[in-house]
């Protein structure tokens, strides 16, 4: 039986190596069963240029690139990673997709994004995901230095996690009248989508028909990922190695 895989809101960095260890694994064991594999955003903590050159961004790239020599591999940016670049994702054997993107899944038009532009009552963030997105400010912030952008990234993160403390959950979730907006405007009846790290399967009704929003979890305690098929659709995880 055929199926896809999708994953998001994985948050690799340096000192998780729990969760890279356990992506890595997915990768080469589960993921070449897939007939395509999509990654919906924040496959990073952060992303600072595809100049900033690690050993994990390069350890990463590689697995991407094996895999994707057998199985189609896709990605959107999340609000963490949106500065990569078509450099980085074709080095990485990935095909970069538009923020919102429709895909026909074994019969259903589906609609798939990161989510973050969903959680429009957290009216901060999207003022500042609106000038990200733009065509100045990136090209603004990836001509500083890359040490400079290292500095900033680092205030950025501990300002991000402070703010989020005084949000309530209404606010960081999705709101309920977008997500009907941009399933009528995309004339789908379901949505895939990551962002909010509350994995689950909603039923709504758009343009008076049933319909479902699908919610990919995070991988910040074990890894996280959605299974469609033809005949069912399942939300799946993967267990970290235990440390001796």
């Amino acid at each position: 039986m055929p199926f896809t895989y999708f994953i998001a809101d994985i948050h690799l960095s340096a000192e998780r190596e729990d969760i890279t260890e356990c992506l890595l694994t997915f990768l080469k064991d589960d993921a070449p069963e897939a007939e395509a594999l999509y990654v919906l955003g924040d496959l990073f903590e952060f992303w600072l240029g595809d100049d900033d050159v690690t050993p994990l961004s390069e350890q990463v790239g590689q697995a991407f690139k094996a895999l994707s020599a057998t199985t189609p591999v896709y990605f959107i940016h999340g609000n963490r990673d949106f500065a990569i670049r078509e450099g980085w994702t074709k080095k990485a054997g990935m095909t970069l997709l538009p923020e919102q993107y429709v895909i026909d899944l074994y019969g259903t038009s589906t609609l798939l994004l990161h989510g973050d532009e969903l959680c429009t009552l957290d009216v901060e963030y999207q003022k500042f995901r609106k000038k990200a997105r733009g065509w100045w400010w990136p090209r603004l912030v990836g001509a500083l230095p890359l040490w400079l952008r290292r500095t900033l990234a680092r205030r950025g993160r501990k300002t991000s996690q402070k703010n989020q403390q005084n949000l309530t959950a209404e606010i960081m979730d999705v709101t309920p009248d977008e997500v009907v907006y941009v399933m009528v405007k995309h004339n789908v009846q379901q949505l895939i989508h990551g962002h909010t790290h509350r994995p689950n399967i909603h039923s709504l009704t758009v343009n008076g028909k049933p319909a479902h929003r699908i919610v990919v979890g995070d991988w910040y305690t074990q890894g996280s990922v959605l299974r469609v098929s033809p005949v069912d659709i399942r939300l799946e995880k993967r267990q970290f190695a235990l440390r001796k």
